[in-house]
């Protein structure tokens, strides 16, 4: 089954804790920290594998995990890193943040390769925190945390040329003429149910890889049978062979068929028919039972602005004449790589950013006030954050501002001198100087 869509969810290894030790040996009953730093977690990285041609491995697999970072170890002993998880996908896959839909990697072109979560960095050992004043720290540093992250997987197929009609058109016979594609035909409605590829060889080096793209009805755009499911993969292609079935035994008018299909095209996304366009004409050779040859209607329609080719993918008919046409159009217009920019970063994303807190007004012994702020958002926050380090703190700082936990503070009418504690830190609260650092704030955004 072709499977050009897929839910996971994506979390990166955890940095490794930093470590605590001593040196302890003979002869040096008082040695110096030791304590080395924990690894790296692991990346989450995804490369194309142009033996791939559907997302089939994630249809029955959701979670996938980095490895974490060891801990750091006694003799200045560095934590082992966690082992990169590599994702393989086809070419032209986009990765999208599930929630929001925005893109964070275009598997296509020349990025072939991209790291979409990176992993925690190891916590420092306590040999990196000694001073002249302090030579003896019984601290080091907690590994960043890992990042979870659900995300979807949309393939576009990559091909020079899409086939597009509604079904019943005759595409799969017209691709199974053209290249050495074997798709599944038979007289019904829909029976191409999923894309499929073909390479057109003209035998002195030149040739072009074209899609069938399964038949459209009204309403695709918005959905309707299968919908998106195929229209996105027509955004890849450069040149469109519009495929019309000129005979209609079935009652089908081939020229309201034609302007249905572009009307479809055109709602989903109205770049598409500015690509060029040819318009194939198929199965001429039963027109003649006809009482009335609808070719000439449709040149007289359509002749303008595309050119139309009469054809018959049965017979061979005109097929020969249509893929020189397409050919030459491949050879003389310019290739336009259509490529998605990120627009979501993961690196950006604070691992607490939906987890609760809470802010309790209290009275210390000496009749001052103070505010006790807890909850998991805060734990977490300090649990990957050296606020005694003068960049910390201010990293903290900012993280009160951005949380919305200052502005908790001044609803509940703290006031300079009052103290604000939480999980074994205080602090006196100053607004000026919060003030000076909510405009840094605001220009770092």
């Amino acid at each position: 089954m072709f499977q050009d869509h897929a839910r996971i969810h994506i979390r990166s290894g955890k940095g490794g804790d930093g470590h605590v030790s001593f040196r302890r040996e003979k002869f040096v009953p008082s040695g110096g920290p030791d304590g080395g730093d924990g690894g790296r977690g692991g990346d989450i990285i995804f490369e194309v594998d142009k033996g791939m041609t559907t997302l089939f491995y994630y249809k029955h697999r959701y979670m996938f995990r980095a490895g974490d970072g060891g801990e750091g170890n006694k003799r200045r002993c560095h934590g082992s890193d966690g082992a990169d998880l590599i994702l393989k996908v086809p070419e032209g896959t986009i990765v999208r943040e599930e929630h929001s839909g925005e893109v964070i990697a275009d598997l296509s072109g020349k990025n072939l390769r991209q790291v979409v979560l990176k992993g925690g960095r190891g916590g420092r050992g306590n040999m990196n925190f000694a001073t002249p004043t302090n030579q003896a720290p019984q601290y080091a540093e907690p590994g960043k945390p890992a990042v979870d992250l659900d995300i979807t997987l949309e393939l576009k197929l990559v091909a020079d040329v899409g086939l597009v009609g509604f079904p019943n058109a005759g595409k799969s016979t017209f691709l199974s003429r053209v290249t050495n594609a074997r798709p599944k035909i038979a007289d019904y409605p829909f029976t191409t149910i999923q894309p499929n590829l073909g390479v057109v060889d003209f035998g002195d080096g030149r040739g072009f890889v074209i899609a069938d793209m399964p038949g459209l009805i009204e309403g695709a755009s918005e959905g309707v049978g299968l919908g998106h499911q195929f229209l996105r993969h027509i955004e890849r292609t450069r040149v469109l062979i519009h495929l019309v079935d000129a005979a209609s035994f079935d009652g089908r008018d081939p020229v309201e068929d034609i302007r249905a299909i572009h009307k479809e095209l055109e709602a989903f996304n109205p770049d598409i028919l500015k690509k060029p366009i040819l318009i194939a004409a198929n199965k001429v050779d039963v027109t003649g039972a006809l009482d009335e040859d609808p070719l000439p209607r449709i040149r007289r329609e359509f002749e303008a602005e595309y050119p139309v080719y009469a054809i018959s993918a049965v017979s061979g008919e005109g097929v020969q004449e249509l893929l020189r046409a397409v050919m030459n159009l491949l050879e003389t217009t310019a290739p336009e790589q259509v490529y998605y920019e990120q627009e979501f970063f993961p690196e950006d994303i604070v691992a607490v950013t939906d987890l609760p807190y809470t802010v309790t007004e209290s009275v210390e012994r000496d009749g001052k006030r103070s505010f006790i702020v807890e909850g998991p958002k805060i734990e977490k926050m300090l649990s990957f954050t050296n606020i005694d380090s003068e960049k910390g703190f201010v990293y903290f700082q900012k993280f009160l501002v951005r949380s919305g936990i200052l502005d908790d503070l001044r609803r509940q009418g703290i006031e300079d001198g009052d103290t604000v504690r939480m999980y074994g830190h205080a602090f006196d609260y100053y607004g000026d100087e919060l003030d000076e650092l909510e405009d840094l704030t605001d220009a770092d955004e």
